[in-house]
């Protein structure tokens, strides 16, 4: 072994494209998207490295062309669960002892080839497999996988670094193993980014792990795991598993090597397998590490201060970059009377203003929802608000599956503040706004902070400094990741660690050595230079 201490430096987060017409990049994104619209990609189970085919399968197709086929995928079974089980736990053993610098060059490595060798591929897949622009794709994809693979190396040398104080005659340091057994990574479609770091930040810290990824994700995450592979990932690390959540998940939960769940999704999944593995407890190894990033119903709060320009343009990025289905999505809004007028009429024009089309067509800022079963969820709400004396569409409310999931992006002034699109998650391009008597604030402040369970991301506009960090300190469980005058999306690896809680997840900060630190069982060594000989204590010889 190398007798080297070794640190990896704070990275430059990866620079984002533009994709300007008649740029290099912009023709070969282009290029790529033609390519991959003409395949249709057959997606194996991987498990210990080996493709697997269990001829139960389903169909990948596009959520902006629902008739068009992208891919076919196998489902995991029990039987195949199983193997995943036996290949993480048989992995582990040699991974885990992987000096440490070597598993941080498998990651290096892995965000190398998506800079280089693969962005177009690793875009192009994420436009067309779960609708994003060329922009949202190229900051998730692309940069934000990039960053969590370089910083992430960073972070571990940091973590590796804290060692204990020693004294006279005696030797202390702290080893950081890997948990005993495997995780199981259960990653959402929203973010291609994000799979990768439910799996690349154990493995990072020496654990091996089981991967279920979304359905409405398997081109791109199958994709990101070929360049794991292609990276120097050994056999079994990670073990890539589609097919149904229950099957996965009850399988894995069952086994006493389960060491840890990372999660982003549903508070329903997370809830559910939160209660299976506590009635799984006498069962395992060791207490398993559960993580997860679950619902938000992120707001902007506006002061009779705000810039109303301002206001208006970050709460239409926020709400409506790629259809609202981010977790920090803007998705309430509580705005003073005074300035309401002109925060409706620039809100509601930017919004009629909006193209919305294909994922290949660069003119659009918005493509469809990701799924039928998600465009009725989404419907039903903007349903009821048509319905409701409580509440007002005023700009969009109309929708069309015919071709694709399009949803046109819809604002609604509820007239209750705890009308049910102010309080319930909707994951979609719908966003509720309140409008409060200037005079009751604080009223105003305390409705923000009281009516939704959830505390991820949400942000205040104001030009009153003080009223902005009053606000601010208010409302500091609200939301594990704020904003002053910015949208409440878009959070930067190692800028701005992102998690929240209360409803929202454990808030153990991916982007942040923090997130890292949970996936490691710390072993202190003491070694005494010059054992004792005897048992008596020094002031005890005057009694002999």
């Amino acid at each position: 072994m190398n007798n080297a201490i070794y640190s990896f430096r704070s990275p430059d987060n990866e620079p984002v494209l533009d994709y300007l017409k008649g740029s290099p990049e912009r023709k070969g994104i282009e290029e790529e998207l033609k390519r991959q619209t003409k395949l249709e990609v057959e997606i194996p189970l991987i498990i210990g490295g080996k493709e697997v085919r269990t001829g139960n399968t389903g169909k990948v197709t596009m959520p902006h062309n629902h008739g068009h086929v992208l891919g076919t995928y196998h489902k995991a079974g029990t039987k195949e669960v199983e193997m995943a089980i036996k290949a993480a736990v048989d992995a582990q053993k040699e991974w885990s002892v992987t000096p440490w610098t070597v598993r941080a060059s498998v990651l290096l490595k892995a965000a190398e080839l998506i800079a280089t060798k693969y962005r177009h591929t690793m875009n192009a897949a994420t436009m067309l497999g779960q609708s994003k622009t060329i922009f949202q794709s190229e900051i998730d994809a692309v940069c934000e996988a990039i960053d969590f693979l370089r910083y992430n190396a960073h972070f571990a040398g940091k973590i590796y670094d804290a060692q204990p104080k020693s004294a006279m005659n005696q030797l202390n340091r702290m080893e950081y193993r890997a948990l005993e057994g495997f995780v199981f990574a259960v990653s959402p479609f929203n973010f291609t980014s994000i799979a990768s770091n439910l799996n690349m930040a154990p493995v990072m810290m020496g654990n091996t792990t089981i991967w279920k990824p979304a359905t409405t994700a398997l081109l791109s995450n199958y994709y990101l795991m070929k360049i794991f592979m292609e990276a120097g990932l050994p056999a079994g690390v990670i073990n890539y598993m589609p097919g149904q959540g229950s099957v996965i998940g009850n399988t894995v939960v069952a086994s006493k090597h389960f060491a840890g769940l990372h999660f982003t999704g549903s508070n329903g999944t997370f809830n559910h397998l939160w209660q299976d593995v506590s009635k799984n407890l006498t069962n395992y190894i060791s207490y398993p590490r559960l993580v997860g990033e679950t619902g938000g119903k992120d707001f902007i709060f506006v002061h009779p201060t705000a810039d109303t320009e301002e206001v208006a343009a970050n709460a239409i990025r926020g709400a409506f970059e790629f259809q609202g289905q981010k977790c920090s999505a803007v998705s309430r809004m509580y705005i003073p009377k005074s300035l309401w007028p002109r925060i409706k009429d620039l809100m509601v024009d930017m919004a009629n203003d909006i193209k919305m089309g294909d994922a290949a067509d660069f003119s659009a800022f918005m493509n469809a929802v990701i799924s039928e079963t998600a465009f009725n969820d989404i419907t039903a709400y903007i349903d009821e608000a048509k319905k409701s004396s409580d509440a007002e569409i005023i700009a969009g409310g109309s929708y069309d599956k015919s071709k694709g999931y399009f949803i046109k992006p819809t604002i609604i002034q509820a007239l209750n503040p705890k009308f049910k699109t102010m309080q319930e998650e909707i994951f979609g391009p719908v966003l509720t706004v309140f409008v409060y008597d200037d005079k009751d604030l604080d009223e105003a402040i305390e409705l923000c902070d009281t009516t939704s369970p959830y505390g991820l991301t949400g942000a205040v506009f104001a030009r009153d400094r003080a009223a902005a960090e009053m606000i601010c300190n208010r409302l500091r469980y609200a939301a594990g990741n704020f904003y002053i005058n910015d949208k409440p999306t878009g959070a930067v690896v190692g800028m701005q660690p992102f998690g929240g809680s209360r409803a929202s997840g454990t808030n153990d900060k991916a982007g942040g050595e923090f997130n890292l630190i949970r996936w490691v069982s710390p072993r202190t060594i003491k070694e005494t230079f010059v054992p004792a000989t005897e048992y008596k204590y020094p002031y005890q010889k005057e009694f002999e």
